[in-house]
């Protein structure tokens, strides 16, 4: 029996992200993909993009490559889980290098005008935010010393540099949401600028 790409995809990352945990709630990693292609869910229907979305972390943080990917999901949905994967640099510290990388992956962001790709982004980045503010309402601002990047200042620049980067999604709920969640945790109003 053929497994449905999008079942198949979900079979992968729990084997890809066995025995790990986030890091900051000591939950079950797998809940994360599980949670944006969730979310995901709720803006397509495309099984390319919610397989992509369950898998968009296997190239980053387990021992998965994009070859892997491709072989086993296509060349779309690697092309996809790609657009999701910082790029890395082994000659720095995660906090060295950590505006570096988001500030190249805004880029990226920035310049696609794939749908598919800004709903990914949106359901990964939504997930996070999520469990950014449930760990914000336990510790507050001592929050961010868990993290690679320290300086609350610099993380409210990306999450809103994010919000910047999709606001062709402001009319969906998983945006408004995003917006909500982001002005909670560092306080006043997001307005979405021109990028």
């Amino acid at each position: 029996m053929d497994m449905d790409l999008l079942e198949k995809s979900i079979a992968f990352a729990l084997r890809a992200h066995e025995g790990q945990v986030r890091k900051k709630s000591g939950i079950p990693y797998i809940l994360h993909p599980m949670e944006a292609a969730t979310i995901a869910s709720t803006l397509t229907d495309d099984r390319e993009v919610l397989a992509a979305v369950m898998l968009h972390d296997t190239v980053e943080d387990t021992d998965t490559t994009l070859d892997e990917i491709r072989r086993e999901f296509g060349e779309r949905v690697a092309q996809l889980v790609k657009g999701e994967t910082e790029n890395e640099y082994p000659e720095l510290t995660r906090e060295e290098s950590w505006k570096l990388r988001k500030e190249e992956s805004l880029q990226r962001l920035r310049v696609n005008n794939d749908a598919s790709v800004k709903i990914m982004w949106i359901s990964d980045k939504l997930s996070n935010a999520r469990s950014l503010f449930r760990i914000y309402e336990e510790r507050g601002d001592e929050m961010w010393k868990l993290f690679h990047q320290k300086d609350k200042s610099v993380q409210e620049w990306y999450y809103r540099s994010v919000a910047d980067a999709l606001k062709e999604l402001s009319d969906t709920p998983a945006y408004r949401e995003y917006v909500v969640l982001i002005n909670l945790i560092f306080g006043g109003q997001h307005e979405v600028t021109a990028v």
